[in-house]
């Protein structure tokens, strides 16, 4: 599976993307709201194999792609979708940059494509997210591919000695279509 946009190329996981991966999660920048305190090579290896095994399944319900700049080939994050069973109408949508990627609209870009995935081909009618109400750079993300604000979950998640709220996300395909009706 390929999904082309203008600037990236969201392709299938190989075993050997695991050290591109590894050295964006152990930036402590991209550490700042996730669990972890540092990424150790077999935990990355196994979060890729992760992935590998999805691609797998019969009827597949998770469609994680490693998003690839096209100019240099470089993997620079991942995004994908998650259907909790092959015949769910809905599906979580998750992205992940290295750190000197954010900002630049590529999480937008790959978000945006999963998207079109989601509602075009899949037939979704749903589509929802969380993040850490903390990580601004990621609710502007869902917000910008045509998300509305669900909900705000007062201290759900716990880790670094911290309770962290979280925000809940979801566009359904009849917004989604109408947003996409008024870029043509």
């Amino acid at each position: 599976m390929e999904i082309t946009t203008p600037r990236l190329l969201l392709r299938e996981f190989k075993a050997s993307d695991w050290s591109a991966v590894h050295a964006y999660q152990s930036d402590p920048r991209y550490l700042q709201y996730y669990p972890w305190n540092d990424r150790k090579p077999g935990e990355v290896k196994a979060f890729v194999h992760m992935f590998l095994d999805q691609q797998q399944q019969k009827p597949r319900t998770k469609f994680q792609l490693a998003a690839i700049l096209k100019t240099n080939h470089q993997l620079i994050g991942t995004c994908g979708l998650r259907l909790d069973s092959p015949d769910s109408q809905q599906a979580d949508i998750g992205y992940e940059l290295a750190p000197p990627y954010w900002g630049k609209g590529y999480a937008t870009e790959a978000a945006n494509a999963m998207l079109d995935y989601g509602f075009r081909t899949l037939r979704l009618h749903r589509i929802w997210s969380w993040c850490i109400a903390d990580n601004h750079r990621s609710s502007r993300v869902l917000e910008k591919i045509g998300m509305r604000l669900e909900g705000r979950l007062r201290e759900n998640e716990y880790f670094k000695e911290h309770y962290w709220d979280t925000l809940v996300y979801a566009i359904l395909a009849s917004e989604w279509q109408s947003q996409t009706d008024g870029e043509a």
